[in-house]
């Protein structure tokens, strides 16, 4: 995980799990849609799981 995905998921969620799939993106934009907060969280999650 860089530095770079870190920023952009702090920024905007759903963009920074772009190359992750689409149940992802959707989750993640959902999650931001209901707050900020949670999408940050459920994007860094995403990001930092190293099965993907």
């Amino acid at each position: 995980m860089s530095i770079w995905r870190v920023i952009l998921s702090v920024l905007f969620p759903p963009l920074a799990v772009i190359d992750k799939g689409c149940g992802s993106i959707l989750i993640v934009l959902i999650l931001t849609i209901c707050g900020w907060v949670p999408g940050v969280i459920a994007a860094l999650v995403i990001l930092n799981n190293p099965k993907s």
